[in-house]
């Protein structure tokens, strides 16, 4: 099943217009959301980053569109009748005619959902090699750190990495910057201290990006830099690590002829779990 603005309609019979925005601009936003149980992880996070990114995009926000509406939305597109683990992509566009200028700003949703397996965070021990990106650069802008439909560099990214063999590509900004990997934020491990690329690189304001920091403030042994990362930086680190809220942390295990260690990932994994 699948909610379309609300209405529980069969896969089959959700339809859109031709003339959606989303289709035809790129003039959306969305959500990645892992749920156990009725759990949805990290919600009020995510929920303000919708609210943040519909706001710079200029979409009229509906007064209905509180936390509790839309958790409940979330709940009842998701079948809780099992106790299972889903992936739910929580979609919105602008529902307006017009082509660059739109009518109006007004704003339409779906709500989609898949069943993971596992209902928390693992980490995996599989060989992860990594390659850079070099084809295309992402803008150091504001709207690069949003979650929005525009995101042609990773589809074509994930199809040149499938090609080259290699699980994840790193991609650079138009400064040459290391920013974050295909499908997630990245972390640099070296000497106690650990790196992750600013915003205002342009890399995606992640959920579990903030998690991390956070945890990572708390914990004393190590020190956080929110700093530029140079691509030449890469083989000189002890570990690097992708994060997102559906895999929680993937340590990569090697790039180029340099392999990693996944020690501090592993000890972060756990107290995301704690977290989550």
């Amino acid at each position: 099943m699948i909610n379309l603005n609300g209405k529980l309609v069969n896969t089959a019979d959700a339809t859109i217009s031709l003339n959606n925005r989303g289709l035809q601009y790129g003039d959306a936003v969305f959500e990645t959301l892992k749920i156990s149980g009725t759990k949805i992880f990290f919600w009020e996070d995510h929920y303000f980053r919708l609210m943040a990114s519909m706001r710079i995009l200029r979409m009229e926000i509906p007064q209905t569109f509180t936390l509790e509406f839309l958790e409940a939305e979330i709940l009842k597109t998701i079948d809780l009748e099992q106790s299972k683990t889903h992936r739910v992509k929580l979609l919105v566009w602008r529902d307006a005619e017009g082509r660059y200028t739109p009518t109006d700003n007004n704003i339409g949703y779906s709500i989609s959902s898949e069943i993971l397996e596992v209902p928390f965070y693992t980490l995996s021990e599989d060989p992860y090699e990594v390659e850079l990106y070099k084809d295309h650069y992402v803008m150091s802008s504001l709207l690069s750190t949003l979650k929005t439909t525009n995101k042609v560099i990773n589809v074509v990214g994930s199809i040149w990495a499938k090609e080259n063999g290699y699980q994840n590509c790193l991609m650079l900004n138009d400064k040459k910057q290391v920013i974050e990997a295909l499908n997630g934020n990245i972390f640099l491990v070296k000497d106690g201290r650990i790196k992750t690329p600013p915003l205002t690189d342009g890399c995606l304001k992640g959920i579990i990006r903030k998690q991390i920091l956070a945890i990572l403030t708390a914990v004393p042994d190590y020190i956080i830099e929110e700093e530029s990362i140079s691509p030449f930086e890469l083989q000189k680190a002890d570990e690097i690590f992708i994060t997102n809220v559906i895999t929680g942390i993937q340590p990569i295990t090697k790039y180029r002829k340099k392999e990693y260690d996944h020690t501090i990932a592993k000890e972060l994994l756990g107290k995301l779990n704690a977290k989550a």
